[in-house]
């Protein structure tokens, strides 16, 4: 059994799938904590905003477009906007630049912005978008905040995935789909595959800097902006059958309302937001990283074969080839040299 296998196990948190923000962070102190959350003003994100606010941390939300992103957050207290957009290498370098020139540490990174579905598109560089957006555009964002990370003395790197990294192993022949049929499920299962192996191998090398790694899978909401947006964090554009997609998936009901069964994986944006916040912020965790998170714990490992069936909620535990160390390195290494290519 490898070590990233054998950590997989729930703790015993005492929060439940039904939990919410304001729930895990009962009792925390956040004050004089510095928090960068990607496409903190929507969905999600904005949730993650809200609760760590409120237990008393300073915001910086990531965001293509940062006027509109503090509109979307005003009345929220100590919070700041700054552009970033994903898919632009050189917008994530002026992004952490930025950040490290204001001396600042920091405490909490987390990189919840995303895409999800649509035809196969590429960013500038000719890379898949999914890929991009949500695996590589992180990675660069990290490692350039890695100095003010570095300098909070104990900090927390968390990352949202999905169920469907289950859909996808990394392609290691044609990542971008250049030599093969696109597939936009296993496009979006590789990115979420690479969320996770990238938190193995953050946590293996970066937590002797007392840096840990977190990657969590929120559940399902309906309500969130994720979908086959074009730019990570906006709001997405959605295709003219995309509820009766939604209702066929039992996401919403015949009256177009949200389905809210969290035991199900169906949640409030509240609900799904908990376990990223739990992540970033419980003294639980404390001394374990690189782990893969669900319902507010640590999720069990499951070695069940994908389906492409439809018969109630797919399973949702990590999968194997996700928590695999040695995947993990060489992810790593590939997109270093993919940022250089």
């Amino acid at each position: 059994m490898t070590d990233t296998t054998s950590k997989q196990k729930p703790i015993g948190t005492g929060f439940t799938a039904a939990s919410t923000v304001d729930d895990v962070l009962a009792g925390i102190d956040l004050t004089g904590t510095n928090v960068i959350i990607t496409g903190g003003h929507t969905g999600l994100g904005r949730e993650m905003t809200r609760g760590l606010s409120r237990a008393g941390a300073s915001v910086m939300i990531a965001a293509r477009n940062p006027d509109r992103a503090a509109a979307a957050v005003e009345g929220i207290e100590r919070v700041e906007t700054g552009r970033l957009d994903l898919v632009d290498p050189a917008s994530i370098d002026a992004f952490a630049a930025r950040y490290r020139d204001s001396g600042r540490p920091l405490h909490i990174l987390i990189n919840n912005a995303g895409v999800m579905g649509g035809p196969l598109a590429r960013d500038a560089r000719g890379y898949e978008y999914h890929f991009a957006a949500n695996h590589l555009g992180h990675f660069q964002l990290t490692n350039g905040l890695l100095p003010a990370l570095r300098a909070a003395g104990g900090a927390r790197v968390v990352t949202m995935t999905s169920g469907a990294h289950r859909l996808a192993d990394i392609r290691w022949d044609d990542p971008n789909f250049e030599r093969t049929d696109y597939d936009g499920h296993l496009a979006y299962g590789q990115s979420k595959t690479a969320n996770v192996l990238f938190t193995v191998e953050l946590d293996r090398r970066w937590s002797g800097d007392g840096i840990r790694g977190y990657v969590v899978h929120p559940g399902i909401i309906a309500t969130t902006n994720l979908g086959p947006a074009r730019g990570a964090g906006e709001a997405p554009e959605q295709p003219e059958d995309w509820m009766a997609m939604l209702r066929a998936q039992g996401l919403f009901d015949d009256a177009g309302n949200p389905v809210i069964a969290p035991e199900q994986g169906l949640k409030t944006p509240a609900q799904g937001a908990a376990t990223a916040v739990l992540a970033a912020t419980s003294p639980l965790l404390a001394g374990i990283g690189g782990v893969y998170l669900k319902d507010n714990d640590i999720s069990p490992v499951d070695d069940t074969p994908p389906t492409t069936e439809f018969d109630g909620p797919p399973p949702t535990d990590v999968a194997p080839h996700a928590i695999d160390p040695e995947s993990a390195r060489r992810l790593w290494t590939l997109s270093e040299q993919l940022l250089e290519g």
